[in-house]
């Protein structure tokens, strides 16, 4: 088994018991205060943000730093082109023209739209230090880069969580409020993402 293969069933691991810790403490604390609303400790540095329109797991990842299922996610396997922006600020992130399929079961790019829409941190969670990356304007979990992307796009591989991005269709971007970035698809006659070719 490579050590791709091996972080990203490690990841994966992780993602799955957190999640399932995440429901069942939920369901216990809904229990408790028989259907009061809940609130969520902020995030430390978070940004004073509403939240109010994020489910459960949306917030679960943004801001307490959780990690969705692989596979069964809403983008792993979008290959429609537009953008991906923050989930809670609306702040652009990734472009469709630079997602790739990774074979993990999260959305994959090569580089985010403007690297300093990012941010980077250590992330000592599990046994082996990992780069965790944020949104710069929400300081939100998007999830972590790792340097096994394709070789001949830079060799890196930002693998982020469905729950923390929000697709904006490219006939769609105008509408939106994201006309600016409609001239990132001009010259590219794809309507797909990108495949990796180097699996």
């Amino acid at each position: 088994m490579s050590i791709k293969q091996v972080l990203s069933l490690a990841v994966l691991l992780a993602g799955v018991a957190a999640y399932a810790g995440f429901s069942h403490a939920e369901e216990q604390s809904a229990a408790q205060t028989s259907g009061t609303e809940q609130s969520m400790p902020e995030t430390e540095g978070q940004d004073a943000m509403s939240t109010d329109h994020l489910s459960k797991m949306q917030k679960y990842v943004t801001q307490h730093d959780g990690t969705e299922p692989a596979f069964q996610n809403e983008y792993w396997d979008n290959h429609e082109p537009g953008i991906y922006v923050d989930v809670v600020s609306g702040e652009p992130l990734f472009s469709s023209l630079d997602k790739f399929d990774s074979g993990s079961g999260w959305p994959s790019f090569t580089k985010p739209i403007e690297q300093e829409s990012v941010k980077e941190n250590v992330d000592n969670k599990l046994w082996v230090p990992r780069t965790e990356v944020r949104s710069k304007g929400a300081d939100s979990h998007l999830g972590h880069v790792f340097d096994d992307g394709p070789k001949d796009k830079g060799g890196l591989r930002y693998c982020i969580n469905s729950a923390a991005l929000r697709f904006i269709p490219l006939a769609d971007l105008e509408k939106e409020g994201y006309g600016e970035f409609v001239k990132l698809f001009e010259g590219h006659g794809t309507t797909e993402a990108p495949k990796d070719e180097s699996q």
